[in-house]
């Protein structure tokens, strides 16, 4: 059982998915079936609120990836804010920076939405 947790709410058309705990398969799978799920109906931008999330593995950062696939299919975007300082580093070193987008605050990055 995972203690990875999710909220989901919707700025106009954004669609910002809170997380709290782990980012790793459980966690990274959970935020993959939001997107899918949201894509599904017509959803096209997203962002991630990652204040409740302190550390991100390797299989996390992969199903991410998966999901910028997908929304590059569709002309989508991604975006992340509020990370924890070895968060950001970790999504620049394995490139999530080069194909996704990283803010500071969500005002910032509803802005650039």
């Amino acid at each position: 059982m995972s203690d990875f947790k999710t909220k989901v709410t919707a700025v106009n058309e954004v669609v910002i998915i809170e997380t709290e705990g782990y980012l790793n398969n459980e966690g990274g799978q959970m935020v993959y079936d939001i997107c899918i799920d949201k894509m599904a109906s017509g959803s096209r931008k997203f962002l991630l609120n990652l204040n409740g999330t302190k550390v991100v593995n390797s299989i996390g950062v992969s199903i991410i990836i998966e999901v910028i696939e997908k929304l590059q299919e569709v002309e989508g975007k991604l975006g992340y804010y509020n990370m924890a300082p070895i968060v950001e580093k970790t999504f620049h070193i394995m490139g999530l920076s080069k194909y996704s987008s990283l803010y500071k605050t969500e005002e910032l990055a509803l802005l650039e939405f």
